[in-house]
């Protein structure tokens, strides 16, 4: 029905062409069966396997007598192994059998089966993983056989109203083909993955469907089908797909380093909204307000300041700071982001060389252990690289809490993970190291300062 009304809608925009009457049944047919047959090769199912342990119910579980004396999990008898299955689609990007793939769909899986459009299957290897993004590589091993792939289209050449084509594997059922328009570009609210930038489509998207390719009309891989809204499971016309260019991003540091590799900003900032663009004299709220800068990072060495107003990288607009982070994650360590910002009411371009976040200081993991609140904590010097890695805003320093042992004194005490220990009675906390002498002091009463998500709190213990 869509095709007809977008046909209808031609002929209304074009008279001279709704006075030609169709001659033909040619003439009237519209058809993405050339698409279709040119790219659904290229498009597989994932389908994984997980070995978990469950607990056999005893025969005596349900009488009162022996759960009296035995107590309520009497009876969850021996651990026994249970298979758990899922599926989801891939995309072969390489004719020697690369496939992307959510990161989802393999997540903590045993085993990984492709299965090719020709019902082949294929034991996949996982090359790398990104939680970040949601993205997975596998390799399959075809032996020198050439196997049809999509190659990478550009996500930022799509417009709102393009048509695009859905291809995957829907609620295990087989390979499925759906169209639909680019509904939105650059969804940053969905809160789906770390770097939210994503395609919303009306092509129909549902389970099973995640992993698989959304594809352009000039043939090309336009994102990778990654979620739906839905308050029932099923499809409502809202799905969305990360696009190519962070798919080509990601796809590249996994082959090349086995993990994703993200260029380090150095900086910090927060969205422009309407009172900040007033107090700034903008024309709109748009733009990214940077708030911190790192000394030495690549932000301060470029030149960028706090205050100043980032507009656009490369020529892309950059609305909010989801979109900063998006744009500078899918350009390469090594290449050059141009920005264009403002400075005091003035348009300024920096050129900024992108590195890749330091090690520095070291990590020094540490359980800590002895008589003292934090022992049974596992704590962590922050540095430019693990942070990029949690996907931590604002470059923070300083010594955190990554974990603890249940029922630890660290536990009991309320340090819960992630808090950022400054101070202990009074001793500035910079790194791990930092803590053996206070940690060793002993004392009936400790102070403990922390920082829990942006702001201080003090534990105090014994007293």
């Amino acid at each position: 029905m869509r095709f007809f009304v977008l046909l209808a809608a031609i002929l209304l925009a074009f008279p001279a062409m709704a006075q030609t009457v169709p001659q033909s049944r040619e003439q009237i047919r519209l058809t993405f069966a050339p698409l279709v047959k040119a790219t659904a090769p290229a498009v597989v199912n994932v389908y994984t396997r997980k070995v978990v342990q469950a607990r056999a119910p005893s025969p005596l579980f349900n009488d009162p007598f022996f759960r009296q004396f035995f107590g309520e999990q009497f009876g969850m008898g021996v651990p026994q192994e249970r298979i758990q299955r899922s599926l989801g689609s891939g995309v072969i990007v390489s004719a020697e059998g690369v496939v992307m793939t959510n990161h989802h769909v393999i997540k903590d899986s045993d085993e990984v089966t492709v299965v090719l459009s020709d019902k082949r299957e294929f034991e996949a290897k996982i090359l790398g993983a990104d939680p970040r993004t949601d993205l997975a590589v596998l390799k399959i091993e075809v032996k020198g056989e050439k196997l049809p792939f999509l190659q990478m289209g550009d996500s930022d050449a799509l417009e709102v109203g393009d048509m695009v084509m859905a291809v995957g594997n829907p609620f295990g059922v087989g390979q499925t083909v759906t169209t639909g328009i680019v509904s939105a570009l650059a969804r940053t609210s969905v809160g789906i993955t770390d770097f939210q930038f994503f395609i919303q489509t009306d092509a129909a998207i549902n389970p099973g469907n995640s992993g698989g390719a959304l594809v352009g009309m000039d043939g090309k891989l336009a994102g990778i089908n990654t979620a739906i809204y839905s308050k029932d499971g099923g499809s409502n016309g809202v799905g969305f797909a990360i696009p190519s260019s962070m798919v080509k991003a990601t796809l590249a540091g996994i082959l090349s380093t086995g993990h994703a590799v993200r260029p380090w900003l150095g900086a910090a900032g927060q969205e422009v909204t309407s009172e900040i663009a007033q107090n700034l004299r903008l024309p709109r709220p748009s733009g990214v307000l940077i708030t911190s800068v790192v000394a030495q990072g690549p932000a301060d060495k470029a030149g960028l300041r706090r205050g100043d107003v980032v507009l656009s990288i490369n020529g892309y607009e950059v609305s909010d700071t989801q979109a900063l982070r998006f744009r500078i994650a899918t350009l390469g360590v090594g290449e050059t982001a141009i920005l264009k910002a403002l400075r005091q009411g003035q348009e300024i371009s920096i050129n900024m060389p992108l590195i890749s976040p330091p090690e520095k200081p070291s990590r020094d993991l540490t359980e800590i252990s002895g008589r003292n609140p934090l022992s049974g904590a596992t704590v962590v010097n922050l540095n430019p690289a693990l942070t990029e890695e949690m996907g931590i805003d604002g470059a923070p320093t300083g010594v955190m809490i990554l974990s603890f042992k249940r029922g630890s004194p660290a536990h009991q005490v309320g340090m819960r993970p992630g808090d950022i220990v400054e101070k202990i009675n009074g001793e500035t906390i910079a790194l791990v190291s930092d803590l053996k002498k206070p940690l060793a002091g002993g004392g009936k009463t400790w102070v403990i300062q922390v920082k829990r998500e942006g702001r201080p709190i003090a534990i105090r213990v014994g007293g």
